[in-house]
């Protein structure tokens, strides 16, 4: 059992939270949520004893063993990657080297024989026969190529060495299990096999995510950091949500019955506390008036930009046909033979594990690349606007926020921009920063802000989730699905795909694909 008690946190003047207690017990999943900068990872790095608790204290019980999953992605390029996951179970591992040390030695002793039989004994125990097979396993349901399995950390991706990390946290069946973004770079399969491993782990799990998905399939618990406090609900991320609105909800309702009370009270005491007959009825009503407190409503961290894509044009009945689209991109075949028809109403999400041919294709639906053979033909009353996964290209200049959506927007007033910029969060003087100096999610909402003023008809969106919290993924939800006109996106959040796409294609290798008019789950098999 982790137990939190009476912790607190503070940088200088700042308190992330104060005064949390908390009991995590094995074979439930805690979610861990919050908006950016509210102290999510460092809340995990206090349980993990990466960070010192200001105040209170972090006990762990003993023998108990806790599994963190790791953000360096270059710690351990020197090793294998069968290795890298097996070092999950610093003790197997230990036994393990220190075994092949004395295995290795010119000149085996007595006392070497001793300690190599308590070390099989231990070995044993432990089930390291099977540590290679098991860590396998992990590999394998996380989507890593068995191609890789034997190679060094060095030589894969930034994307398959988190892959790894992350079965190196679930090896060796940890006490308490900690994971910060596990589902980063994960496709679907994977994530309906970490889902699964995780349904089925009977000990403690604490995670945070942003995946509103995964939080509804794993968790049993909701850990809200906001208001400086660090709230405990039972239930998924669903439950977690309508609770806390119908919480804030009835303060709002009591808090307004209050005030209608504090008013009546003070208008009878303007009137009769000269009065003399009145005048013990007015004293009376003062008392009470002092009595009558107000909820405290505090301010929120969270802040949910407002993201709605106008079109200023109805659409017609011809979209976009692409026509025999062929593309080959470094000896690879990206797409093959591509055709597709984009119709009036279609809200399609391209998916599966090829992102180059989602890239590629939106590239050349959009111009920003020409196809080896094949043509794009849009209708005539078509207008689109891009988010493209790369766009850094959008940021080099130096330039305030409100000069980089001028030439977007038919109203040119800094009021105007400056107004529509504080409904995407940039309120104040923050509309004056440059853009060279905006964070990931900065970056990626500014980006939605050109799309809105370009009131384009059908939109493109690539991996447009990637740096967002899950209050700006919320608004995005939203917006794609009260969108009147068509969309084209690719994602790996399972929530937007289910909930915004009426048609799937999916991209195989070799440029192959899938095309179905369907919901992602019936897609997937899952209804």
């Amino acid at each position: 059992m982790l137990i939190v008690s009476n912790v607190s946190l503070s940088f200088g003047k700042r308190t992330l939270f104060k005064d949390v207690n908390l009991k995590f017990t094995p074979g439930n999943c805690y979610g861990v949520i919050g908006a950016n900068g509210a102290g999510k990872s460092t809340f995990l790095k206090l349980l993990s004893k990466e960070l010192d608790t200001t105040t209170g204290e972090i006990v762990l019980t003993d023998k108990e063993r806790m599994s963190v999953l790791r953000q360096d992605h270059n710690a351990f390029d020197d090793k294998t990657v069968l290795e890298t996951v097996i070092m999950g179970n610093k003790k197997l591992y230990d036994i393990m080297k220190e075994k092949e040390e004395i295995y290795s030695k010119p000149d085996f002793t007595d006392e070497d024989g001793l300690r190599v039989g308590e070390l099989e004994a231990l070995f044993a125990e432990m089930d390291g026969w099977q540590a290679e097979s098991d860590a396998e396993i992990l590999l394998s349901g996380i989507g890593l190529d068995r191609i890789y399995f034997q190679d060094v950390m060095a030589n894969l991706s930034g994307e398959d060495k988190v892959k790894v990390l992350l079965a190196q946290s679930l090896f060796g069946n940890p006490d308490i299990l900690i994971l910060d973004e596990p589902t980063n770079y994960l496709d679907i399969n994977a994530k309906i096999w970490l889902e699964n491993f995780l349904l089925d782990f009977k000990n403690t799990v604490i995670v945070v995510s942003h995946d509103r998905h995964f939080l509804n399939k794993v968790c049993t618990h909701i850990l809200d950091i906001d208001y400086g406090k660090i709230k405990q609900y039972v239930g998924n991320y669903d439950f977690w949500l309508e609770s806390s609105e119908l919480i804030q909800k009835q303060m709002r309702d009591s808090n307004k019955k209050k005030e209608d009370k504090i008013k009546e009270l003070q208008e009878f005491i303007r009137r009769f506390s000269a009065n003399a007959s009145k005048s013990k009825q007015a004293t009376s009503r003062k008392k009470l008036l002092e009595k009558i407190e107000l909820d405290d409503l505090a301010q929120s961290s969270r802040k949910y930009p407002y993201i709605n894509f106008d079109i200023d044009r109805e659409l017609g009945k011809n979209v976009l046909e692409l026509k025999n689209i062929s593309k080959t991109i470094d000896g690879e075949v990206v797409l093959k033979n591509l055709n597709l028809t984009i119709n009036n109403g279609d809200k399609v999400a391209f998916v599966g594990k090829n992102e180059r041919a989602k890239t590629t294709l939106f590239n050349i639906i959009t111009g920003k690349e020409k196809p080896d053979s094949g043509e794009v033909v849009w209708g005539v009353t078509a207008s689109y606007s891009y988010f493209p996964k790369d766009h850094a290209e959008f940021f080099n200049e130096d330039t305030d926020l409100v000069e980089f959506l001028r030439p977007y927007s038919k109203e040119k007033e800094d009021s105007y921009l400056r107004g529509f910029l504080g409904r995407m969060l940039f309120s104040g003087e923050e509309a004056l920063k440059k853009v060279s100096v905006l964070s990931g999610g900065e970056k990626v909402r500014l980006m939605f802000s050109r799309m809105m003023l370009k009131c384009a008809n059908v939109i493109i969106l690539d991996e447009p989730t990637n740096h967002l919290d899950i209050e700006s993924i919320t608004s995005l939800n939203k917006g794609m699905k009260a969108f009147k006109g068509v969309v084209l996106f690719s994602s790996y959040d399972y929530e937007l795909i289910n909930s915004v796409a009426n048609r799937i294609i999916e991209f195989k290798e070799d440029g192959k694909y899938i095309d179905k008019m369907t919901t992602y789950d019936e897609y997937l098999g899952r209804e």
